[in-house]
């Protein structure tokens, strides 16, 4: 009998255990600023890349190119290197500064290296599988005039229960005929957290 009421106590207790650890998930915008841990998220990548793209958009090495060509410029977001303390997926940032170029309309933008020579394999194929009126033609590719690259770094200060963490990313961009560097942006974020 003791052990019958033993193993009831044991079930009572795990049924009201599992019932105040509900596990709930709600849809929230993605465009909605949760800061939980105090790190590097999705809202500081695409506000800072929306804020680096308007800086460089704005600045005459635009207008200088257009006045001498009369064409938008054509543009490799390439690599852009995490060298800060935490694990940031350098591509999402990426992806987020080709989509506000794109979204500009003033600069054109082309896929880098690694996606290129996954085009090409796919051309390739064409060449071999595609009805000939469907093929893709070689040597038709747009020439990038410019790239840009940079870093995302970090300095953390902590003690007791209290945390400062410093970003701060830096881009540039250079003039791919000439190395010439036209545009250098900078932008830092700092975030002060308690627990």
């Amino acid at each position: 009998m003791k052990t019958i009421a033993k193993l009831f106590c044991i079930a009572s207790f795990f049924t009201v255990f599992s019932a105040c650890n509900k596990h709930t998930v709600t849809r929230v915008s993605p465009d909605q600023q949760i800061d939980l841990s105090g790190r590097w998220n999705d809202t500081d990548s695409r506000l800072v890349a929306e804020e680096m793209v308007k800086d460089a958009i704005n600045r005459q090495w635009r207008n200088d190119f257009v006045n001498k060509t009369n064409k938008k410029p054509v543009m490799i977001v390439g690599m852009i290197t995490n060298k800060s303390h935490e694990h940031i997926e350098a591509e999402t940032f990426i992806k987020n500064m080709e989509r506000e170029f794109i979204n500009t309309s003033t600069i054109r933008i082309v896929q880098n290296a690694e996606f290129r020579e996954k085009m090409r394999q796919e051309r390739a194929d064409q060449q071999e599988f595609a009805s000939p009126d469907t093929q893709k033609k070689w040597g038709k590719e747009l020439g990038a005039d410019y790239m840009m690259f940079g870093t995302i770094n970090s300095i953390v200060d902590a003690v007791n229960k209290k945390q400062v963490t410093y970003y701060q990313v830096n881009l540039e961009l250079a003039d791919l005929e000439t190395n010439e560097i036209v545009w250098v942006g900078e932008k830092q974020i700092k975030k002060y957290v308690t627990n």
